[in-house]
Formats: structure tokens, sequence, C-alpha cells
């Protein structure tokens, strides 16, 4: 048994750190990804700047226009709006072009010496440029409204990193499923979905019964969506909400380890099914 748990320790280590040596290709590897996204489009990378905004002012125009939603604070409806669709916009980017990229990439699959595992990390890496222009509409929003500055602001890079820690976990089991299983990929959409009307991103908790409240916050992207909100809007440091945010390491510790070591279970695998 300690030998067991002994080899699956150095196993998990040289997981990460594979990913630590292999950071100048992920690198490349974004850019590259970025670059091929557009490609033989008109607009091209314009595309980037357009689909947020597009996102955005279609949410706004029905849930703050239509059904005149109203956050609490007296907050401007579309900066609380975008405050939240900037961070779940990245995970959810991140997780659905992770879960094919496996499948996607079976001509590194053949090569033994390639590390896999950073596939997921380039699909992370590539998506900053997406959330940058979402930070960038946020910011352009907040000065419009003229909403205060405030150093809370560099908070996000804390809740920006907690969420890659999941988003990583989850991709790294998603992508890994999906070579065996092709359903996965459209399973992972679906629940994405519910995740999007079940995190509080156009609607506040506080408009459900408090047992429901209660059940919404095991959602671990309730603690990222909030925080987004705490860093740009509220001004609320992230130890405010000590037990979330034990609560949201602790699934997020659990989802990244079992997420490393289902990847190396099956990894051997990859090149006798594809």
């Amino acid at each position: 048994m300690k030998q067991k748990l002994t080899s699956l320790f150095m196993g998990f280590y040289s997981f990460l750190l594979t990913l630590f040596q292999r950071r100048f290709l992920i690198m490349e590897m974004a850019k590259r990804d970025v670059s091929t996204q557009h490609v033989g489009s008109m607009l091209g990378f314009f595309w980037t700047f357009v689909n947020p905004m597009i996102t955005i002012f279609i949410l706004w125009f029905v849930f703050g226009i239509g059904f005149k939603s109203a956050p609490k604070g007296n907050v401007p409806f579309v900066v609380w709006l975008t405050a939240g669709m900037a961070i779940w916009n990245t995970f959810a980017e991140v997780i659905n072009g992770s879960t094919k990229v496996i499948v996607g990439s079976t001509h590194l699959v053949k090569k033994v010496v390639f590390p896999l595992s950073v596939l997921p990390v380039v699909k992370l890496v590539a998506s900053f440029i997406t959330h940058f222009v979402f930070l960038l509409v946020l910011i352009s929003l907040i000065l419009l409204y003229k909403l205060p500055f405030s150093p809370y602001w560099v908070q996000a890079l804390y809740y920006f990193a907690a969420m890659s820690a999941l988003a990583l976990g989850l991709s790294w089991i998603t992508s890994s499923v999906n070579v065996f299983a092709r359903d996965t990929s459209q399973i992972v959409h679906v629940v994405l979905q519910f995740g999007f009307w079940a995190t509080p991103i156009f609607w506040d908790t506080d408009i459900m019964p408090q047992k429901v409240q209660g059940l919404l916050k095991l959602n671990p992207m309730f603690y990222i969506v909030q925080g987004y909100r705490d860093s740009f809007i509220y001004f609320v440091p992230f130890w405010h909400h000590w037990q979330m945010t034990l609560y949201y390491w602790g699934v997020t510790g659990l989802v990244f380890i079992v997420g490393a070591i289902v990847f190396l279970r099956l990894r051997p695998h990859f090149a006798d099914v594809l």
C-alpha cells in the first residue's frame, strides 16, 4: 500500500513537473491556437472583440431592459452582468475546447514522447485573449458609469488562478474520457449550459429561498463569479468569505488531483483507441 501511494505521488509530481518544463512549448502552441481560430474569416481576429460584446448586449437587453433586473447595491446591471460573464465565459471556453483536444490531435497521440497533458493547458492559455477582451469591456463600462476605481481589481488575478486550477482538473478528466466515450463532449456542453443558468451570472441569489441559496453555493463557480464582482464592484477581500474559500479549494484540489491521476491512467491507452 505504501509503495503504491509513493508511486502515485511520484507520478503526480512528474505530471506537474512536465507542465513546468514545457511552459515555452505551451506558449507557442497557444499562440498558434489563437492564430488559427479565425483562419479564412474576413474579419479574422476582430471576431475576438465582437463576440463577447454581442453576448453581453443580448443578455443585458433581455434581462436588464426587458425584465428590468436590478442587482443589489444599485450597480448598473450591465456592469454587474459583465463581471460575471467575464470569468464564466473563459471557464466554459476552456472546458469545451479541452474536452475535444485529444481526439482532435491524433497526430500527437502517436508520438510517445509528446506530453499530451499540456494540451488542456494550451486551451487555457489561449483563452487569455478572450478574457482580456471581456475585462476591457468591463473596465470601460465601469469608467463609463463613473464607478470608483480600487486596488481590489488586482484581486481578480487570484480568482482567475483559482478558476484555472478547477478548469484544468476538469479538462484532464473530460479530455481523456472523451477518447473512449465520444458522447462526453455533448454531455459536457449540456452540463455547461445547465451550469450557466444555475450560476448567478444574470440573477442574484437573494431572490431565492435561504435553503436554495445554500445549495447554489455548492457550485464552485459561484465562488469565482462572486469573487469577480467582489473585486471589480463591491471591493470585498477574498479572505472575508473564508469558509467559502476553504470549501472551494477543498473541492478544486480534489478535482485537480483526480483529473491528473485519471489522465495518467488513461494516457497509455489513447493510441489503441485513436
